[in-house]
């Protein structure tokens, strides 16, 4: 299969690749996608070919297996956002494990759904990810927050967040963007950026994955 060559819009497909170990689970993922606004325009049975493919071709939305040989997707998701740390990725795995759950949280995916989630709730995936939505609920950041955490999240100590750090941390847990908490905020989006920093800092975190996970620990969303 060939990439599209259009820029994506409301009005176009959603191009979608897709890596998985299994011919079966491809040939049933492809007729589950099988709807006028998805495409699927490329296809791996190993991490390190889903690598290779995304990060040579354009597309809209990845979704990876968990476990694949040569190189399995976790691993390859971590490189892949090391490039593109916009593309949205969707994890898809037969193990609801915490750890796997976490190690995505952790590595930027927009979501983690399980082989047996219906056509609808995939399909729903895709179109929030393409829209640069995250999918991610408050109890799975719960669930993960152990499997996130450093000593200093870890421990029961006070953070000194200032007030507007708090509001801004309230709405980075809830999955907003930088220019969308702007937007609520009514402050500049480098102003947001700035504040952003100075949290991941204070409690000592290095991802805003982490930080939501931080949040939803302490109950502060």
């Amino acid at each position: 299969m060939t990439e599209s060559s259009h820029t994506f819009s409301s009005e176009k497909k959603i191009r979608v690749f897709i890596a998985d170990d299994h011919d079966m689970v491809r040939i049933g993922l492809k007729a589950m996608l099988s709807v006028p606004d998805i495409e699927v325009v490329g296809e791996a049975g190993t991490g390190e070919d889903a690598v290779n493919f995304l990060l040579n071709n354009d597309v809209d939305v990845a979704i990876l297996d968990v476990r694949m040989p040569r190189g399995d997707g976790l691993n390859a998701l971590g490189r892949i956002k090391l490039e593109k740390p916009e593309l949205p990725v969707l994890m898809l795995s037969t193990y609801d494990n915490p750890t796997y759950i976490a190690r995505a949280v952790a590595f930027q995916a927009q979501g983690y759904l399980l082989k047996s989630c219906s056509r609808e709730e995939l399909l729903d995936a895709i179109r929030k990810a393409a829209r640069g939505e995250n999918i991610w609920t408050r109890d799975e950041l719960r669930r993960v927050a152990g499997g996130l955490a450093t000593p200093r999240m870890a421990a029961d100590v006070d953070i000194p967040l200032t007030q507007r750090e708090s509001e801004v941390l309230k709405q980075l847990a809830n999955g907003l963007t930088n220019k969308e908490i702007a937007q609520i905020l009514n402050i500049s989006y480098e102003t947001v950026k700035e504040h952003v920093q100075h949290i991941l800092r204070k409690i000592g975190v290095t991802h805003r994955t982490q930080a939501a996970v931080w949040a939803v620990k302490n109950r502060l969303v």
